[in-house]
C-alpha cells in the first residue's frame, strides 16, 4: 500500500484552505502567502536521525527490508512523505517528527488535516 503525508504550518491568524494548500503547495509545489517557511533541512536532519536504522538511498530516499519506504519531497513551506509498504508505527515516527516543528499531518487520501492540537 502507497501513501502520502504531507505537512506545512500556517501563518497566524490565516484561514485554512487544506485542500488548496494541498494541490497548490504540495502537488504543484508553488509558495503561498499564507503558509510560513519551515526548517527544511532541520527537519531533514531529524528524519535522518529517527530512520538512522534504515538505509538511505539518497538524501531523501529511505528504505528498510521488511519494514518499507519512503521519499521525502520538499519546497521552503512544505514537507510530503510518498510511502510505500510503511508500518503503523513507522509512519508514526514521520508524524511526530513533525509535529515537534508546529505541522499536523494532512491525509490527501480522507482530505482530513489533523490539527486539532494546534492555534487554529
Amino acid at each position: 500500500m502507497s501513501l502520502d503525508l504531507d505537512f506545512w504550518r500556517y501563518k497566524q491568524d490565516i484561514a485554512h484552505d487544506d485542500s488548496r494548500v494541498y494541490q497548490t503547495a504540495c502537488c504543484d509545489g508553488e509558495r503561498l502567502e499564507e503558509l510560513e517557511d519551515l526548517p527544511v533541512q532541520e527537519i531533514l536532519q531529524k528524519i535522518a536521525e529517527a530512520f538512522s536504522d534504515w538505509e538511505a538511498l539518497g538524501p531523501s530516499d529511505y528504505e528498510k527490508a521488511g519494514r518499507g519506504a519512503f521519499q521525502i519531497s520538499t519546497t521552503p513551506q512544505i514537507v510530503r512523505f510518498d510511502c510505500y509498504g510503511m508500518q503503523g508505527e513507522d509512519l508514526n515516527r514521520l508524524i511526530d517528527v513533525l509535529a515537534a516543528f508546529g505541522c499536523p499531518r494532512y491525509d490527501p487520501q480522507v482530505g482530513d488535516r489533523f490539527d486539532g492540537w494546534t492555534d487554529r
